[in-house]
C-alpha cells in the first residue's frame, strides 16, 4: 500500500491510498466518513485491482479550499478533482464506485467524463435533482441536515461547530444497524476528521441546494444519461417515502442493475462482502 497527495487543482491536492495491482477502481467515500470506510472492501478488491481511495476535496486529509463561489465544492468540480487525480497516478480509464457523498460524485464523472468511466457503482443515494424531488411534506424530515446546509453560509457553519461531535456522531448513530461495524477507533477518526472540516462539509452540501440541481437538470433536459455500466446498492427508502427507487434510477442510467440492501446506510462496514460481490460483479459486465 501507498499514500500520497496528489495536486489536482491550483490550490487543491487530494489524499489517497493506493494498493494492489490490476484494472483501477476508485471508491469514493460518503459523510460523515472517509477513505477509511472501504478498509474492508479494499482488502478483498486489491487481490486483483489497483484500489484507489482518495479523501474527498473538503473531507478528511484533503485540502480544503475556502467557498469561493458555488463553483468550489460543485460535484462538476469534484468530479474533475477524480479524473486528475487518476490520470497522475496513470490511468485515464476506470471502474467508479462511491458512497453518499462520493456517489454524487462518482455520477457527475459518468455523466462529465465517460470516456474515462469504465464502470459506476453508486451506494445509497438517488441522483441529486431526484433527491430533492423526492422530500415531501414530514418526510422530509429524515433529511433536515440537507435543508440546515443549504442555508446560505455562516448559521448553519457556526452550529454544527458549536457542537460537532453531537452533530456528526448522531448521522454515525442514526444510520447504522451493527455498530460493531465502525468500532471506536474509526468511529473517533471520523469526528476527528468532520470536526476540522465543518465550512468545507457545509459548502459541499450547499453545492448539491444550487449548482449540482443546475447541472441534473441541464442533464435531464439535453438527455444525458450514464452510459456505463451502473449498479446500484440502495436501501428501501422508497418504500418509505413513497417513490421508485429503480425507476427513477433508471431515467439516468439504462445499462443498471439496482438492488436493495438490508443492511445500514453504512453498507461497506456493515455488509462488506455483498458490496464486494455487487462490484466484481459489475466489473465483469
Amino acid at each position: 500500500m501507498s499514500q500520497q497527495r496528489v495536486r489536482v487543482d491550483d490550490d487543491v491536492e487530494l489524499f489517497v491510498r493506493v494498493e494492489g495491482s490490476g484494472s483501477p477502481i476508485v471508491l469514493l467515500h460518503g459523510f460523515p466518513q472517509t477513505h477509511l470506510m472501504w478498509r474492508h472492501v479494499v482488502a478483498d478488491l486489491a487481490q486483483d485491482h489497483t484500489v484507489i481511495t482518495p479523501d474527498l476535496r473538503g473531507y478528511g486529509a484533503s485540502d480544503k479550499p475556502a467557498e469561493a463561489g458555488p463553483d468550489t465544492y460543485a460535484k462538476r468540480t469534484m468530479a474533475r478533482d477524480v479524473v486528475r487525480l487518476a490520470h497522475e497516478l496513470g490511468y485515464d480509464r476506470f471502474a467508479l464506485a462511491g458512497h453518499d457523498r462520493g456517489a454524487l460524485v462518482a455520477i457527475r464523472a459518468g455523466l462529465d467524463h465517460p470516456q474515462h468511466v469504465t464502470h459506476l457503482a453508486s451506494l445509497d443515494v438517488l441522483p441529486t435533482l431526484d433527491m430533492w424531488e423526492v422530500m415531501h411534506g414530514v418526510s422530509a424530515a429524515v433529511g433536515f441536515h440537507l435543508y440546515l446546509m443549504a442555508q446560505p453560509p455562516g448559521l448553519p457553519e457556526r452550529m454544527i461547530a458549536a457542537s460537532a461531535d453531537e452533530f456528526f456522531g448522531h448521522f454515525l448513530d442514526l444510520w447504522i444497524q451493527d455498530p460493531a461495524a465502525i468500532p471506536a477507533e474509526v468511529r473517533a477518526a471520523y469526528l476527528d476528521a468532520c470536526r476540522g472540516a465543518v465550512p468545507s462539509i457545509v459548502a459541499d452540501y450547499r453545492a448539491s441546494a444550487g449548482i449540482d440541481v443546475e447541472h441534473d437538470r441541464a442533464d435531464r433536459a439535453a438527455g444525458h444519461v450514464l452510459s456505463m455500466p451502473v449498479t446500484v446498492l440502495q436501501q428501501d427508502w422508497g418504500s418509505m417515502l413513497g417513490f421508485d427507487a429503480a425507476a427513477l434510477w433508471r431515467a439516468w442510467a439504462p445499462d443498471l442493475q439496482h438492488i436493495p440492501v438490508t443492511s445500514g446506510h453504512f453498507m461497506a462496514e456493515e455488509a462488506p462482502a455483498e458490496v464486494v460481490k455487487a462490484l466484481r460483479e459489475l466489473l465483469r459486465r
